[in-house]
């Protein structure tokens, strides 16, 4: 009887949330208030908790990259990371939350964290490069470019980007926490707190409540790792970060960079260009994830892309300004919860802001977010698990796992940009795939359109050396 009406309370839930996401109706540019246009459930927190841990772990990520480069110090990036997390509040209850609820969070672009150190030894500025991505970013969405390659993404091209993001993202967080443990003379934490979140897992998976995966797994990996002997302290203390950004972009102090001048833009051009167009299959995969989560009917809870573009290019110009230390995209650690928890984007957005704000001043919860059990934990959980299963749900006929091998091929030959450009030109144009898709396509949209979009990414990937065996062109 018991069993019953947990499934019982479980499926009226279930409908709670999915009329919620079909009943979605927001409009660009309109004040949404919670109560009247949205509502905040308890799941709303699961987003939150996953978004805010990725934010601190990638911000402090870019701007240790950049620190290392300038030969700044640990509280150059602390302070930065505080002031980061204050700017990123502001826009996601501003915009994500009351002006634009269909754009996603802007989050950090991860796949330019190893690009940092060419960006600097090339002569680049930061801010020169932040201004950078975020006009060519406004002008891509201006002329409604993200949406209209979302359309051209086929369902082939589509599932190997799900699954070559989710297997590398898995395998990296792994290896980087079994090196940790070693590193600190405790394999036991990493083998025990993995064996504990697969059982998890598993057991959530059957049960369908998947949404719990993030607060459980992470707590739990947190109290195992402490357990088996793992260390961790309090090292951030509460407090306010420096505010002015002539304190920030001053000769002897913050970035002690000074202004940008006209040959720091040059310099980094090609790398902007090759951020943003980084952003397409980047934002193709967190809306081909909302769309397998949420119902068929849940239309007006789906992510724009171009409402997110504009976001990520506004916040990039604001934050580079004010700081520097973050390079934008859409926000995977929020948007990938958020579908898996059937949530839609404005309640979690405001969640995500006050707990931003909330671990910037009170400074300790941002140790505790960058503890690896804790931080691996999340993200294999919250991100990389639901990319794969997600991949492997659209790969149901010979045509599309045809598309998504090459794409998987080309990503891993390249990276990501490549293999999606790539895949997308010989899906559309008839190469591999189903001919009839193609043969339904516009000229423009089966060859036209795919070619400039690869051959804009092949220039800008050989510009700054990312092709194999291939030097920098500049």
């Amino acid at each position: 009887m018991s069993s019953q009406s947990t499934n019982s309370s479980q499926s009226e839930r279930q409908a709670l949330l999915d009329n919620e996401l079909i009943n979605a109706r927001y409009q660009r540019w309109k004040i949404h208030l919670p109560g009247r246009d949205f509502h905040f459930r308890i799941e709303d927190w699961v987003p939150a908790m996953a978004g805010t841990i990725g934010k601190i772990v990638m911000v402090a990520a870019v701007a240790g990259m950049f620190a290392a480069e300038f030969g700044l110090g640990p509280e150059f990036v602390a302070e930065n990371v505080r002031y980061e997390l204050l700017i990123v509040a502001l826009f996601a209850v501003l915009f994500c939350g009351i002006l634009l609820p269909n754009a996603n969070l802007p989050g950090t672009h991860g796949p330019m964290l190893p690009l940092i150190p060419l960006v600097v030894a090339s002569g680049g500025h930061p801010l020169a490069l932040g201004i950078a991505v975020g006009v060519l970013g406004l002008m891509l969405s201006l002329f409604k470019g993200g949406s209209r390659l979302l359309n051209l993404t086929g369902v082939g091209v589509r599932a190997g980007l799900l699954l070559y993001l989710g297997a590398v993202g898995l395998i990296s967080q792994m290896s980087a926490f079994q090196a940790w443990a070693e590193a600190s003379g405790n394999g036991l934490a990493f083998f025990g707190v993995i064996l504990v979140t697969i059982v998890i897992y598993a057991v959530l998976a059957r049960v369908q409540l998947r949404w719990l995966a993030i607060p459980l797994c992470s707590v739990v990996a947190g109290v195992m790792a402490l357990m088996l002997g793992a260390d961790f302290e309090f090292k951030t203390e509460p407090g306010l970060p420096h505010l002015s950004p002539f304190y920030w972009w001053g000769e002897d102090t913050g970035w002690q960079l000074g202004w940008p001048e006209l040959s720091h833009f040059v310099a980094v051009l090609p790398f902007a260009i090759l951020a943003v167009a980084m952003w397409s299959p980047d934002f193709v995969g967190h809306r081909v994830f909302q769309e397998m989560n949420y119902p068929k009917k849940a239309k007006g809870a789906l992510m724009n892309v171009d409402d997110t573009m504009t976001v990520c290019s506004v916040r990039q110009i604001v934050g580079s300004t004010l700081c520097g230390g973050n390079l934008t995209s859409s926000w995977g650690t929020y948007i990938i919860p958020a579908a898996i928890a059937k949530r839609p984007i404005p309640g979690g957005a405001m969640l995500t802001g006050l707990l931003c704000v909330v671990c910037a001043l009170w400074g300790y919860p941002m140790d505790l977010a960058m503890w690896e059990p804790v931080l691996r934990v999340a993200l294999i959980v919250g991100v990389f698990l639901p990319l794969l299963e997600a991949g492997m749900t659209m790969v149901k006929e010979v045509k599309t796992s045809q598309v998504a091998g090459i794409c998987l091929f080309s990503c891993a030959f390249v990276n990501p940009v490549f293999g999606w450009a790539a895949t997308m030109l010989m899906d559309n144009s008839g190469v591999i795939g189903d001919r009839d898709r193609s043969s339904s396509l516009t000229s423009a949209d089966r060859v036209w359109l795919p070619l400039a979009t690869l051959s804009l990414c092949v220039v800008a990937l050989a510009s700054v050396g990312q092709l194999p065996g291939i030097p920098a062109l500049l």
